[in-house]
């Protein structure tokens, strides 16, 4: 008989009516937060161990009705060290927040090799790290550059609070529940030297204890490698590992392996990365902090940076958020006191930001690509031997194929979307489901061979320039587009990204991915084609984005000091007297923020109010509306009964703005509060309801606590 009940998280089906920890019987106490193969059904699967209680007969369970044995734990992979409280406490703060199962969001929180592997294999993959140290290299770190007073004013700032209190593994409960995170709110302008920033800060307290570990989130993965090679040549000593979606499963579990035993002393990743386990961690940063890449949108929909402050606070350790244009939900907090904002308004080497200059596209011929004025400016960039960025946040060729005579368009049949030509491979793509066919030799409806695209996208826009600028001998300007189709393959995009910094690249043009981050030595004009499109979206957030992307944008341009002066960045708009472009003419976010802040208030938008979405999608949208409207009835009879009618605001459901995705409809259900407590209390009453209602056709729905996107 055996002596223990052991409780065990796994991952069950998303909407399994059992969400929290199985028991099993076990002969031995084992460690909270340790991993175990356990049978599940005619399964063997990974579990975490969660809770051990003492039992004089464990191996069953008396109920009023019946008694249950209990079944045994097949393996206690006891070669790697626990989980740790922290990262427990984290993974259930996640779950209970954003309405998911426990199960799901711990332990598909770790590396999907470790499912796989037994006791044996994992011994080996431990070895095979013993064996190899990246960090023992007697390569010396480069000198330090000189900081400026904005650097060095942030630094002094932030470095303290490293010694304000130990990190949570190191202190006891007492001393734990006294201390007190911070957080700081870097606002710098692009160019102002916030990674210098991090980098020292990260170096202070990598010095302060030698098992000291940080965590490094950037929102996207073409970020990486660049700050990945910054960090690997100032901290060349150090073990530092990355996390992100492009590894490979072994690389993978290799860096989780690495953190989670605290080899790797710098963790630097995408959003997936704050589930890391990092037993010693002492900081957390996360840059260019209002990116909406943050937001995990499939599965648990959980944002990386709330989540990073929610660690920071609780494992007491100091978090950076940095940006140039944060995110109004964080400027208001740092203007609440809530977070500590720190300002670097001055580009290094006093470097100015570009020239904003507009283009009204009222005034010119209605078929104008580019304003004759923005080309000859780019032809003489050119000349110079300088470089142009041209953004278009539009990938493909054409947005739609239509047919001249019949008015056919190239529309998905699987998806409420156009797909779009690609005339590299002459194909139609929808971007939503990858829906793909060739371009047909004549309509499909008439017949008739004459078909022509409509509007502009990356790849009509490539072809343009290159017939319209030309290098001073004659031959056509070297065009590089970078976008999602250009940098498909492996290792494309660092090729491409090398060509631009050894000037071999005339104009680079893309969409939103080349604006953020990247540090262009020679680009001294930025162009925005047309991005007059946000300015009218049913997205409120599509300002706040637009305003980022494009001083994000302008950020490229001028970034050595010595070309500064002669930096611009051109809109062409048909709304020049737009008070987002008057802002962003002086750069200034603040004024931009406050009055966005008003407009929001007035709205009773975020963040002064709080919401969440249903998201339902099934075969047909009368079966998600009929699972929807059952569920409204069921919520809004929760809310009198909890007597929260005054508090909470339950829509009636909608098709989602895009309806059908691969062939599913979609639906959604609006709920907001002013409360956040109030939304929370209510989530957590009524989330049993929608786990027991079925409609014939539904095929999955979740909550989305915070969405961006609605």
């Amino acid at each position: 008989m055996a002596a223990f009940i052991v409780d065990v998280i796994v991952d069950l089906p998303a909407h399994s009516a059992v969400e929290g920890a199985l028991s099993y019987a076990c002969d031995v106490a084992l460690a909270p937060g340790g991993l175990v193969r356990v049978p599940l059904g005619k399964k063997e699967v990974l579990g975490i161990v969660w809770n051990v209680r003492d039992s004089v007969a464990a191996s069953t369970i008396n109920t009023p009705s019946q008694s249950i044995e209990l079944k045994p734990i097949i393996q206690y992979l006891d070669e790697i060290p626990p989980l740790s409280g922290a990262w427990r406490d984290l993974t259930a703060f996640s779950a209970q927040y954003y309405q998911r199962s426990l199960g799901e969001v711990a332990l598909q929180a770790l590396p999907p090799e470790l499912r796989k592997l037994d006791a044996v294999q994992l011994q080996r993959r431990l070895k095979r790290l013993q064996g190899k140290q990246e960090g023992e290299v007697n390569e010396a770190p480069p000198a330090l550059p000189e900081l400026t007073y904005e650097q060095q004013n942030a630094v002094q700032q932030i470095t303290p609070a490293l010694y304000a209190a130990e990190p949570l593994a190191q202190q006891g409960k007492s001393e734990a529940a006294s201390a007190k995170a911070a957080v700081f709110l870097l606002e710098g302008v692009t160019g102002s030297g916030k990674t210098e920033v991090y980098m020292r800060v990260v170096q202070a307290a990598l010095a302060k204890n030698p098992q000291a570990q940080v965590l490094i989130l950037v929102p996207e993965i073409n970020l990486t490698p660049q700050l990945e090679a910054r960090f690997a040549q100032r901290f060349p000593e150090e073990q530092m590992v990355s996390m992100h979606s492009g590894l490979t499963a072994a690389q993978r579990l290799r860096s989780w392996l690495l953190a989670h035993t605290g080899r790797a002393r710098i963790v630097l990743g995408t959003r997936m990365a704050i589930f890391a386990s990092i037993p010693q961690l002492s900081l957390i940063v996360v840059d260019e902090e209002h990116d909406p890449s943050y937001k995990q949108y499939e599965g648990a929909r959980w944002s990386a940076r709330d989540l990073a402050v929610w660690r920071g606070w609780h494992e007491k350790v100091p978090v950076i958020l940095g940006s140039a244009t944060p995110s109004l939900e964080s400027w208001r907090h740092a203007q609440q006191g809530q977070y500590q904002l720190l300002e670097m308004p001055l580009r290094i080497g006093q470097g100015g930001m570009p020239k904003v200059r507009m283009v009204d596209m009222r005034q010119m011929p209605r078929q104008t690509v580019l304003a004759p004025a923005l080309l000859q400016a780019m032809q003489q960039r050119i000349a110079r031997g300088e470089q142009s960025l041209v953004l278009l946040n539009r990938r493909g060729y054409a947005p739609v194929l239509h047919c001249v005579s019949c008015g056919w368009q190239s529309q998905c049949p699987y998806c409420t979307a156009w797909r779009v030509y690609h005339r590299i491979d002459r194909t139609l793509r929808c971007h939503h489901c990858g829906f793909t066919e060739p371009v047909p030799k004549a309509c499909p409806q008439c017949g008739d061979p004459d078909l022509q695209p409509i509007g502009r996208g990356t790849e009509r826009l490539e072809e343009q320039l290159k017939a319209l600028l030309q290098r001073p001998d004659g031959s056509a300007a070297r065009v590089l587009r970078i976008d999602a189709d250009s940098t498909r393959h492996a290792g494309s995009l660092v090729a491409h990204l090398k060509q631009v910094h050894d000037g071999d690249v005339d104009v680079l043009l893309g969409t939103q991915m080349i604006a953020k981050g990247h540090d262009f030595r020679f680009v001294t004009l930025v162009a925005a084609v047309n991005p007059d499109t946000a300015l009218f979206s049913n997205d409120f957030r599509a300002g706040e984005r637009l305003f980022s992307l494009l001083l994000q944008a302008a950020g490229r341009a001028g970034r050595d000091a010595r070309l500064s002066e002669q930096s611009e960045l051109w809109i062409q708009t048909m709304q020049p007297e737009h008070p987002l472009f008057k802002a962003l003419k002086t750069y200034d976010f603040s004024a931009f923020a406050r009055a966005m802040l008003e407009e929001r208030e007035m709205a009773a938008m975020p963040p002064f109010m709080h919401q969440a979405l249903v998201r339902a999608q099934a075969r047909t949208q009368e079966a998600a509306q009929e699972f929807l409207n059952q569920i409204h009835q069921q919520g809004q009879e929760i809310i009198q009964s909890m007597q929260l009618a005054d508090y909470l605001t339950l829509y009636p459901p909608i098709p989602a703005a895009m309806q059908r995705v691969a062939g599913i409809e979609h639906a959604q259900m609006l709920l907001e509060s002013r409360s956040r407590q109030v939304l929370q209390q209510f989530l957590n009453a009524w989330r049993g309801v929608l786990h027991q209602v079925r409609v014939r056709g539904m095929v999955r729905w979740a909550i989305d606590v915070d969405p961006q996107v609605i």
